[in-house]
Parts: C-alpha cells; structure tokens; sequence
C-alpha cells in the first residue's frame, strides 16, 4: 500500500485534482458557451431585408451570373 501511495505521488503534478477538474471543466464550460453565443446570433439571419437583384457591375472580373451556354 506504501508503495502505492509513492508511486501516487511521484507521478502527480503537483497539483491538487480538484483544482486540475475545476480547470478542465472550467474550459469545456467556456468552449460550450463561445458555441452558444455563435448559435445564437445566427438568430438574427432571418430578419435581413428582402433580396434585391444585384445591379450590373462592368467592372466585376468574375462575372457569376451569367448564364452558361452548352
């Protein structure tokens, strides 16, 4: 049992395991809530204003919007 204690201790690093779970969790509950806060404003993308066609741009070098013709 001695032995087991030593080796316990001798692999530990130095912190107390309550202070390293407070710390795990700690950041799992902070990765959890920054995923939250970007799921959440996402809520807002239903109330942008109504599509409107885009104008013609000559100056556009990649012209998207032209049909393709086979």
């Amino acid at each position: 049992m001695n032995a087991l204690i030593l080796a316990s201790e001798a692999a530990s690093t130095g912190m107390d395991p309550h202070t390293f779970a407070v710390i795990i969790g700690g950041g799992i509950f902070a990765a959890l809530m920054i995923l939250l806060l970007i799921t959440v404003s996402y809520t807002n993308v239903g109330n942008r204003h109504d599509a409107k066609p885009e104008p013609e741009d000559t100056h556009r070098q990649f012209k998207t919007h032209v049909p393709h013709s086979h």
